[in-house]
């Protein structure tokens, strides 16, 4: 489903920029096309420009280190160029193009589950999904529906692929979730209630404690990542702390829609400041492969 509603978009973006720069050449202003043309398909920049000013000023007394003016601008440029690879080739095209690993000869390799965030689907992970294949990682990438139904709703497809993954390899698997995926993963192990169906869990700029921006969200699981919100007041009292101590969390201070910082920390968890990274560029992060390999050895 969020493939087509993204493949629709992109079509839509593509006519209107060629219906602008066409127009204007015929009226004899090549330049006025061009720059319609430039400012259609790079509209995302300036929204995200929207969105690290509001990060700015709502960080308030937030304990993580203030990012500095440098950092936000580089964090920009590297989330406006890493938006639209995702937002509109991977996910719209490319979300199968790497299926799910289950060998048969998989028993006693741990597997790794990854759960991407708010509007994705499984291919962010596709850079990943080929490193582990070649590694010999059995892997499941979910794709969470209904798009804007309620975080509770994904339970089943994360129950569902757990059981997979330690059938196939006879280990519990280990979990990497980014953004919302992360709260859909707390919310699995809550309902399940079982610690040692899952090795270890790493989020990237998971909304922990809900985010500042989701107080101007319309859809269901939006409203369930304002801060303060009703889900995560109840989600977070069906946690032990032994449970928490099985997460390593990454967080930015550049991080444009999880914000303020400390929202994507979890007490008690492995909390990790990643320096100068926005929110989309989290999920290419190097550190969180190093940590997952680190989980993965026997």
């Amino acid at each position: 489903m969020l493939a087509r509603l993204l493949q629709g978009m992109v079509a839509f973006a593509l006519l209107l920029a060629a219906a602008g720069a066409a127009w204007a050449w015929q009226q004899g202003r090549p330049g006025w096309g061009i720059a319609w043309a430039v400012f259609v398909l790079g509209f995302h920049a300036w929204v995200m420009a929207l969105e690290f000013t509001l990060l700015r000023l709502a960080h308030g007394t937030d304990p993580a280190p203030r990012a500095t003016a440098r950092q936000l601008l580089k964090a920009w440029l590297h989330e406006a160029i890493t938006a639209p690879r995702v937002f509109g080739w991977r996910q719209p095209f490319c979300s199968h193009a790497e299926p799910d690993h289950l060998p048969p000869d998989a028993q006693g390799r741990r597997g790794v589950l990854l759960v991407h965030g708010f509007v994705c689907n499984r291919g962010l992970w596709n850079p990943w999904l080929r490193r582990l294949r070649a590694q010999g990682t059995p892997f499941i990438a979910v794709n969470l529906q209904p798009v804007f139904g309620s975080i509770d709703d994904y339970i089943p497809l994360i129950d569902a692929a757990v059981a997979r993954l330690q059938a196939t390899t006879g280990l519990a698997p280990v979990a990497v979730a980014h953004s919302m995926g992360g709260l859909a993963l707390r919310a699995w192990w809550a309902a399940d209630g079982h610690d040692e169906r899952l090795h270890h869990a790493i989020t990237l700029g998971t909304p922990h404690h809900g985010t500042w921006l989701a107080r101007f969200a319309m859809t269901r699981n939006a409203r369930q990542m304002q801060q303060l919100s009703r889900w995560l007041q109840t989600l977070a009292p069906r946690e032990t702390p032994a449970r928490r101590a099985r997460f390593t969390c990454f967080y930015s201070h550049c991080d444009n829609i999880v914000f303020p910082p400390s929202t994507a920390t979890l007490p008690g968890a492995d909390n990790r400041h990643v320096p100068g990274h926005a929110h989309v560029h989290l999920a290419s992060f190097e550190g969180w492969w190093a940590e997952l390999q680190r989980w993965l050895r026997p």
